[in-house]
């Protein structure tokens, strides 16, 4: 009998809490979370809910208080900074809200930033920037510096940099929040073919719309999950946002 595949990435009983003492607060309180292997998983809560930081724990950009992380069976949270370090670039792609392109770099050449700055040469990633920019659709726009990409391209850009190392995860935050709408849309459907594709992805959004693309939505408040939805449908997210909002704080959930 096989044995059966772990997820791409568990969380159990994850806690994450700044300062010490009466003062302190818990942004994430015992949260668990699967994400299964080629999921797009999205993110929602109210503003201060802990979306980004339970983002940023899974991501190895920040280190929990409490609990632990697992990718693929492996527990990751107890890592050093030397090996977290090469998790971030070899396991994780980044995907942010305002792009964090290199203005005097070409599109081409910010694709590439990540092996640069691991000390990889050009030559060996050359063929995959080329790759990769047709995949987002930009092939014609390689020799183009950021300002002279609209700002759904330079999104594009940010994508194909996050792919260039074949990440097993790749997590967003907010991929949309900085795009019109016909931007976004082109954005939301280039990720939604990617996990089609196998990718496992993680998205942490504001937009309904954009949740509604994944397979799976969970809402967050008060750093805690309180309700899991299939994705597929705009108006059940909407609806289930739309209560979590109005429920006084503190209330039961």
């Amino acid at each position: 009998m096989s044995t059966p595949t772990p997820p791409a990435l568990q969380a159990t009983g994850l806690v994450k809490r700044y300062g010490e003492g009466p003062v302190a607060v818990d942004a994430l309180r015992a949260v668990d979370l699967t994400v299964a292997d080629g999921e797009m998983l999205a993110i929602m809560g109210p503003s201060g809910s802990g979306k980004s930081t339970l983002l940023h724990l899974l991501g190895a950009l920040d280190r929990p208080s409490a609990g632990t992380l697992e990718l693929r069976g492996r527990r990751y949270d107890n890592l050093d900074d030397a090996e977290l370090t090469r998790l971030r670039g070899e396991v994780f792609g980044f995907v942010f809200q305002f792009f964090n392109l290199l203005p005097t770099l070409t599109a081409a050449e910010n694709v590439l930033l990540p092996a640069l700055i691991s000390g990889q040469r050009a030559s060996t990633y050359a063929a995959r920037v080329d790759e990769l920019l047709a995949r987002v659709g930009l092939a014609d726009r390689a020799g183009h510096v950021p300002s002279e990409l609209s700002g759904g391209e330079q999104q594009r850009v940010a994508i194909a940099r996050a792919l260039l190392r074949e990440p097993q995860v790749l997590l967003a935050d907010e991929p949309t929040g900085n795009l019109d709408s016909r931007s976004g849309h082109a954005v939301l459907e280039l990720l939604r073919a990617m996990a089609d594709e196998g990718q496992t992805v993680v998205m942490v959004t504001h937009d309904p719309a954009a949740a509604a693309r994944a397979d799976r939505v969970v809402l967050l408040r008060d750093g805690e999950i309180v309700q899991e939805l299939q994705g597929g449908d705009t108006g059940r997210v909407v609806d289930a946002l739309r209560a979590l909002e109005s429920e006084p704080l503190g209330a039961p959930t």
